[in-house]
């Protein structure tokens, strides 16, 4: 049973095992850092927030709710702003946790979570090698990851992901889209978003938008990367101006309108599309860099898309 006290406004929860908590007073931001494991969080159309551990190894879950802000972590791991993962992973407070087992690693822990909150709850997730999903949430989103992947379906407030070695897979989202990674790579699928800025020193990016003919602003993309390599798919027809540029990488270059410069060494590919009301710039290094296209909307409905990939034939 989970251990439990309130105070005014405030309750406390310890989970060192299994359960379900389903929470009578309202969610309108959650918090969550896990080391090890999975954290799923998905909205729900109706009904109260609630909250199913199944899994905990080591020190238990301390999770509380207070003035509408439900924070699942640690005790020695408190909720203390962007820098608060970074600085507790680096000062390994852990090394002081004994486990019940002898053979225990002191430093070890793992939980899997699962929250259902409604889809207007701002969500902040972090966590240290552990994976993490978040599906049809229409507020902001905030992601960080010392490892461990995270998968983002169907949010349509504005995201943020920020990872050291861990990658992103963003299916179906139409919110603001930012990434930071070293070493981390970006995938996005169905993007219907119209903005996506996002920089990695090594990790690939594979960004397959289709806003559609309806999007309320012009696309802003904007990828950098060091060594990896970027492939971009764009709807047809398509609206921006585009400049890609690399050092030492292939380009590869599916639209008639564009010009591909530079044999030898840096290569670039620049032009207009259709009126040229957004802007694509991508840069990398060392990596390749393709511009794909999409199939036209009506050949959509006869054939899926192929999956977006970089196995084109690059100069």
């Amino acid at each position: 049973m989970a251990e439990q006290s309130s105070q005014p406004s405030r309750s406390t929860w310890h989970f060192a095992e299994p359960q379900k908590l389903t929470f009578e007073e309202p969610v309108t931001e959650l918090r969550v850092r896990v080391v090890s494991g999975t954290v799923n969080v998905v909205a729900a159309e109706e009904g109260p927030a609630r909250l199913e551990v199944t899994e905990v190894d080591g020190p238990p879950l301390y999770v509380v709710q207070e003035d509408g802000v439900l924070t699942v972590s640690y005790e020695d791991l408190p909720w203390n702003g962007s820098q608060g993962l970074k600085q507790w992973f680096e000062d390994k407070p852990w090394k002081n946790w004994s486990g019940s087992s002898a053979r225990r690693k002191v430093w070890e822990r793992r939980a899997a979570v699962t929250l259902t909150v409604p889809a207007s709850t701002r969500v902040h997730v972090a966590t240290v090698d552990a994976t993490a999903f978040v599906s049809g949430i229409s507020a902001a989103t905030d992601v960080k990851g010392v490892s461990g992947d995270a998968t983002l379906v169907g949010l349509s407030g504005r995201v943020k992901a920020h990872t050291v070695s861990g990658s992103v897979e963003a299916q179906s989202v139409t919110g603001d889209l930012g990434f930071h990674s070293v070493s981390g790579g970006l995938t996005v699928v169905d993007g219907a978003g119209v903005s996506v800025r996002a920089d990695s020193v090594s990790g690939d990016m594979l960004i397959d938008l289709d806003p559609g003919p309806g999007a309320a602003r012009p696309v802003d993309i904007a990828l950098n990367s060091v060594s990896g390599e970027v492939a971009i798919r764009l709807p047809h027809p398509a609206d921006a101006r585009v400049e890609a540029n690399t050092a030492t990488g292939g380009v590869s270059n599916a639209f008639e309108d564009l010009r591909v410069s530079g044999q030898l060494g840096a290569k670039r590919i620049t032009g207009t599309l259709g009126s040229g009301a957004g802007t694509l710039r991508a840069t990398t290094v060392s990596g390749a860099i393709a511009l794909l296209r999409r199939p036209q909307a009506d050949a959509d409905a006869a054939a899926p898309a192929a999956p977006l990939a970089l196995d084109k034939k690059v100069l």
